[in-house]
């Protein structure tokens, strides 16, 4: 909490004036008091005695609140409080706005008996607020003697027209003032042609505090580096956003970063655009000519270069590079992260940033590989700390131990966790030992009548979302036999791979062909298929392994029976599990350990679920119909 009174009011005071009037384009007053203000280097007046403010308060009925009250003692009053009040009210001037605006009136028309207390504070405010503004840009200021703390300080509330937002509420006249300050700071910052060059003690300190934490930030000080660039950003210093967004956005923050004075400068832009555009093509609502707003003053070289990474982030192909060390490390993790592995590919970024280069001196972290299709799903807020937190680009420092940014359980049993939604409540998937993710489509996809060569061919890394959106674009025909999976492919932990599919229809125990036999053509190959958590329809799971291309066992609990083939190991054996089925999701987790367990695998979760994977289209996991069965068939075009 501010001590109020302990404020140094002419000292701030002076400062403001002092600047205010050594930033003053030649001509620029608005009338003889602001000539005369310019001269004197002096915005405001005489102070207010005490006779006077308690005539002021005796005329209002309250006593003023302290804070407010200081600054009157030292000045009656005020001239250009930001940069839209001109005149700002003493003792003679602050008057209680009774809703002389109408706006009391006009707002009240849109409430309903429901109303909160932010709502209603759009109304009362106007009834009951003490009016400071007197000449202004339709601003107006307004202290509310309702909205007080424990020390007598009133709120500020302050509104214009054409900021089209509720009143922004200051915690007492002090921190008002300052913010008009800031407010003045930020107004002045960039002189336009022919102004003189704002700089004073105020942003020479605040330039100084940039550069330091420029350094602090690459030595792992995040948090200290953005403190003061944050406070920098508050009086408009020229680069502070900038500098601030590459934290903020490696914090996981996206809403209002914008890289502002440093994503036009050529030298940042290989880094700080593609993190730009990728925020603008997240939202496709977004037109495109709002990216040019936040690239004015850009080349047309840089506009051309902004729109070519926009295409490429949209279609999937920007590949984020580096140079040096880093930029090999940068290779390695883009192959790990494609197979799933989010957390090797994770490691190998943090050991080899140390070695990172920037690309000058206002260049704190790399950024463009956020907007990589593969490697930008590695960002989680924690790792984004890990990342800051880690000393690079020259600067030497103890890096911080190793943080717990795994983000897979190396099991299957999270697959039995609930999800956002509960969506993945069926489930199945394909484990194949020996063998290389890329070698699954010759395995499990083409075959007569089910798309032949072309669906053996991996897709490039996409979300498991929009494989399924590009697969429905893409598909002409539609059957009520063929059950082909859309499948996501990856490493399944030492020497073994993965197809994935995370939206299994409905079970025909019937008709259902394990695709374990042809996965498992020279190797060992295990199928497992959940539905015990479905929301319709009667709970099943099936598993199935081979090896050699023959069927070692099987087991399908379906319509409350198991049926079992083959020589089942103790771990696995139904019994264990099916005697008495009352939890289904528990004894579904025991089923995804007792796999976990006898085979040596995982599934990753993060990149299953999050990341971007090679997916394709498998054979039907059911046989063709026998004669005398119906069936649908449906072609589109």
């Amino acid at each position: 909490m501010t001590d109020t009174t302990a404020f140094d009011w002419r000292t701030f005071l002076l400062r403001w004036s002092g600047e205010w009037a050594d930033s003053l384009p030649e001509g620029e007053t608005r009338d003889e008091a602001d000539e005369a203000a310019h001269r004197a280097r002096w915005l405001g007046f005489p102070p207010a005695s005490r006779e006077r403010i308690a005539a002021m308060e005796d005329r209002l009925g309250r006593r003023m609140p302290p804070s407010y009250r200081e600054f009157l003692a030292v000045s009656d009053g005020w001239r250009h409080a930001g940069g839209f009040v001109w005149l700002l009210a003493g003792t003679a001037d602050a008057r209680w706005h009774d809703d002389a605006s109408g706006l009391a009136a006009m707002y009240e028309e849109y409430l309903d008996e429901d109303a909160g207390p932010e709502e209603r504070l759009e109304v009362d405010i106007w009834r009951r607020g003490l009016q400071l503004d007197v000449e202004s840009d339709v601003t107006h200021v307004l202290m509310d003697p309702e909205d007080v703390d424990e020390n007598g300080e009133w709120a500020v509330y302050t509104w214009a027209s054409w900021r089209a937002a509720p009143p922004e509420r200051h915690a007492n006249f002090l921190e008002f003032m300052r913010e008009m300050y800031r407010e003045f700071h930020r107004l002045r910052a960039h002189a336009g042609d022919g102004e003189p060059v704002f700089a004073n003690d105020t942003t020479l300190r605040l330039d100084a505090a940039m550069d330091e934490a420029r350094q602090e930030a690459l030595r792992g000080g995040w948090e200290r580096a953005g403190e003061a660039l944050d406070e920098a950003k508050e009086y408009g210093r020229p680069r502070a956003a900038g500098l601030g967004d590459q934290i903020r956005r490696l914090l996981g923050q996206t809403s209002m970063v914008y890289f502002d004075g440093l994503v036009t400068d050529p030298r940042y832009a290989p880094e700080l655009l593609p993190a730009l555009v990728a925020e603008h093509a997240a939202h496709s609502y977004r037109d495109d000519s709002t990216l040019t707003y936040h690239l004015r003053g850009a080349s047309d070289d840089l506009l051309s270069l902004a729109y070519a990474t926009l295409e490429a982030v949209r279609n999937g192909t920007y590949r984020y590079t580096a140079i040096g060390p880093f930029g090999e490390a940068v290779g390695r993790a883009r192959e790990l992260a494609r197979w799933g592995d989010t957390d090797g590919a994770w490691r190998t970024l943090m050991d080899a940033l140390p070695l990172w280069e920037p690309l000058g001196p206002d260049h704190l972290a790399p950024l463009g590989w956020v907007a990589d299709p593969v490697l930008g799903p590695l960002l989680t807020p924690e790792r984004g700390r890990e990342l800051l937190s880690t000393p690079r680009g020259g600067h030497a420092g103890e890096a911080p131990g190793p943080a717990p940014t795994a983000l897979d359980p190396g099991d299957l049993t999270w697959l039995a966790e609930p999800d956002p939604g509960n969506n993945r409540t069926s489930y199945r998937f394909v484990l194949v030992e020996g063998v290389e993710p890329e070698e699954l489509p010759g395995r499990l996809a083409g075959g007569e009548g089910d798309g032949g060569r072309d669906s053996a061919v991996l897709n490039a890394p996409m979300t498991l979302w929009e494989a399924r959106r590009r697969s429905l674009r893409d598909r002409n025909e539609f059957s009520s036999y063929a059950d082909r999976a859309l499948v996501a492919v990856g490493r399944a932990g030492t020497g073994w791979s993965f197809a994935f599919d995370p939206d299994a229809p409905r079970f025909d125990p019937q008709r259902f062909v394990s695709p374990a036999v042809a996965a498992g053509e020279g190797t060992r190959a295990v199928v497992v298929w959940s539905g015990l958590r479905r929301a319709h329809g009667e709970p099943f799971f099936h598993l199935s392994v081979a090896r050699d291309g023959a069927e070692q066992y099987a087991f399908t609990y379906a319509g409350g029976e198991v049926r079992s083939s083959g020589e089942i190991p103790r771990a696995l054996d139904p019994s264990r599990f099916f005697g008495d089925l009352e939890d289904h999701t528990e004894t579904e987790r025991a089923l995804l350990e007792a796999v976990t367990r006898e085979f040596g695998v995982c599934l990753p979760r993060h990149a299953i679920v999050h990341g971007r994977l090679h997916t394709f289209v498998t054979r039907s996991w059911t046989r063709p119909p026998r004669d005398g069965e119906t069936f649908s068939v449906i072609r589109v075009g």
